[in-house]
């Protein structure tokens, strides 16, 4: 089952539409409302994926479909198949990302909500949260030799001109998340005033700029650069393996936000997709994914990942959800421009 997941996972990623597009004529989509299965949408890595679908599968009986692609990718995805969607689930994409898309998505409040923290409450309708996330700068210890990391700044040294894993951040939701990050933390609180930052930073990146998330903790894991912008979770798994990469948690500041996941509006397979909401929200999956998958569970009664720094000795810092949710394509926009300009 495992191998036919992949299989299917990376034939949707190399012909992104051909895994789906099996379902043209009116009969054949028919018969895929019909029956026991679910698809999903998703920008996770397969080993992220494939623990949590299979005991999904093994509980409920439901066939899962995992089509892989980056979150922007699947996003224009989801728009293009407004009148008839072939995903039901969106799994991934932060908050801030998702938001302004909302109405591509089913209000619905898993069984579970009771227990989810206070903080990450499905307040709007849609954007349940599945797991907490900071943003981190992850390094190669074999690479940086006696090159000081700390935070932003140190980003800024000559010695990483060109070292620096950084994705596009209208790609890449971990990149965007980044982006906001070092605007309100090298602005000391007001984005306008992280641009100077952004611009230095554009320089030392040397016209590098990664397609998707995993490419950069992959670039990083594999030797090809120093250092790389990234989520907790892209380099946890290797730290916990004993790769030769360490997590940094900016001095300046960390922005720690909530993954999501989404019904997709009118899916198809509505019952299967609530069912997947309540299962992924489960302490029983939250579980697995702290002590298996290595990132922070959303609930109040599941202890976080052995080996992550606890968030009490984290310098968080707060975004304004409204001021990025209204600024995104502006600031989208500003950092192409920045980035083009500087090489």
């Amino acid at each position: 089952m495992r191998f036919k997941k992949m299989f299917a996972v990376l034939a949707a990623s190399l012909m992104l539409g051909g895994a789906l597009t099996g379902c043209g004529g009116g009969e054949k989509k028919q018969a895929a409302a019909d029956d026991n299965s679910l698809v999903i949408y998703c920008p996770h890595p397969l080993a992220f994926i494939n623990p949590l679908v299979e005991e999904f599968e093994k509980q409920s009986g439901v066939k899962v479909e995992v089509i892989a692609a980056g979150t922007g990718e699947l996003l224009k995805r989801v728009e293009s198949e407004k009148a008839n969607p072939l995903g039901d689930i969106f799994w991934g994409g932060s908050l801030n990302t998702m938001k302004p898309k909302a109405d591509l998505f089913e209000n619905y409040t898993s069984v579970n909500e009771d227990h989810i923290q206070k903080a990450f409450k499905n307040t709007e309708g849609p954007m349940t949260r599945f797991t907490d996330i900071p943003s981190v700068i992850m390094v190669n210890t074999n690479l940086l030799g006696d090159v000081k990391v700390e935070g932003y700044e140190d980003l800024l040294n000559p010695a990483l001109k060109g070292k620096i894993a950084f994705a596009d951040p209208s790609k890449s939701s971990s990149s965007y998340e980044h982006l906001i990050n070092m605007l309100y933390a090298m602005g000391n609180g007001d984005p306008d005033k992280g641009w100077d930052y952004v611009e230095k930073l554009c320089r030392n990146l040397d016209g590098k700029l990664l397609s998707g998330s995993s490419a950069v903790y992959k670039g990083v894991a594999d030797g090809e650069y120093a250092v790389g912008l990234t989520f907790e979770e892209g380099g946890a798994k290797y730290v916990a393996d004993g790769a030769p990469v360490k997590l940094i948690y900016m001095k300046e500041g960390v922005i720690s936000k909530p993954d999501g996941i989404y019904i997709i509006k009118n899916a198809k397979h509505m019952e299967n997709a609530k069912k997947f909401i309540d299962f992924i929200t489960s302490k029983e999956a939250q579980s697995i994914i702290t002590s298996q998958l290595h990132r922070r569970s959303v609930r109040d009664d599941v202890d976080a990942p052995v080996g992550l720094l606890p968030k009490d000795q984290i310098k968080i810092i707060d975004d304004n959800e409204q001021v990025v949710e209204k600024n995104k394509k502006a600031w989208l926009d500003k950092f192409k421009d920045i980035f083009t300009s500087v090489q």
